[in-house]
């Protein structure tokens, strides 16, 4: 398939998002990714000229120290995830050189047709993309799900109360890159909760599903699928069962990220 691009998420450079931004950059073909280039933004719609409305503020806390500067925060960034994951999963997984503007401009291309490699935040999964069959039989392997499920596991042990409360207690640096990419009056924390919804409604893709290779890459036999975004190919490709897992990570995270989960700003305030 084409570039398929795996994540959601969220963030924030964070957790499950850092899942789903790897999803969203696995390729059905190797490809040789450029994690040292610094990620380019991406050109965004022409802001409105009136004010937006903010739906979801973030309430920030007052900072027991200042908050380093964006272009500096990439050792900030690595503490913070470093109390979520160990040292091992870190390097394991992560992408850590301007890792803030990566992880803001990776959600912010979710919903679109495809994310550039060069701005995903994390690892790509190894091996190949599986097929079984061929012709009319052409379809994603059974086996295929297995190359994600690391990243499942990720998503799976994130505390989704601690990953909120360490985004909220960043969210200036992550707000400031997405104004840099394009959005002056945008609000990240909108366009974060808006992502999730997307991801949260990409189908449900039972086996067998079939492929069709015109050329060099995958696609959808199913033009409904293929015309899906690059964030909801990537819960498809993963398979059912890790799509189901990843969903139900999201929806807790956007209960803390809404306060519509029970004392959620209590909890992530704390």
């Amino acid at each position: 398939m084409r570039k398929a691009i795996w994540w959601v998420i969220a963030i924030f450079g964070v957790g499950v998002f850092a899942l789903i931004f790897y999803l969203a950059w696995q390729k059905t073909q190797p490809a040789s990714p450029s994690p040292s280039a610094p990620p380019a933004a991406t050109p965004a719609a022409p802001a409105p000229s009136a004010e937006p409305a903010i739906r979801y503020p973030i309430q920030e806390e007052a900072q027991k120290k200042p908050l380093p500067a964006l272009n500096e925060s990439d050792p900030a960034m690595k503490e913070a995830l470093g109390s979520v994951w160990d040292a091992k999963a870190l390097e394991q997984f992560f992408l850590l050189k301007d890792f803030i503007r990566r992880a803001v401009a990776t959600i912010d291309n979710l919903p679109r047709s495809k994310v550039a490699s060069r701005i995903v935040p994390v690892t790509r999964a190894a091996g190949p993309f599986l097929t079984t069959g061929k012709d009319a039989n052409l379809a994603v392997s059974p086996d295929n799900a297995a190359r994600y499920a690391p990243y499942v596991r990720l998503a799976d042990a994130v505390d989704a109360r601690k990953l909120v409360a360490l985004y909220v207690r960043l969210h200036p640096l992550f707000q400031q890159a997405y104004q840099e990419l394009g959005y002056p009056k945008g609000y990240f924390n909108d366009r974060l909760v808006e992502v999730i919804d997307h991801l949260l409604a990409a189908p449900e893709v039972r086996a067998p599903v079939r492929l069709v290779r015109p050329k060099v890459f995958y696609l959808y036999a199913d033009p409904e699928l293929e015309a899906r975004s690059a964030g909801q190919k990537i819960l498809m490709r993963a398979g059912s069962e890790n799509a189901a897992r990843l969903k139900a990570k999201l929806r807790e995270l956007r209960g803390e990220l809404t306060r519509e989960g029970p004392n959620a700003q209590e909890r992530a305030t704390r």
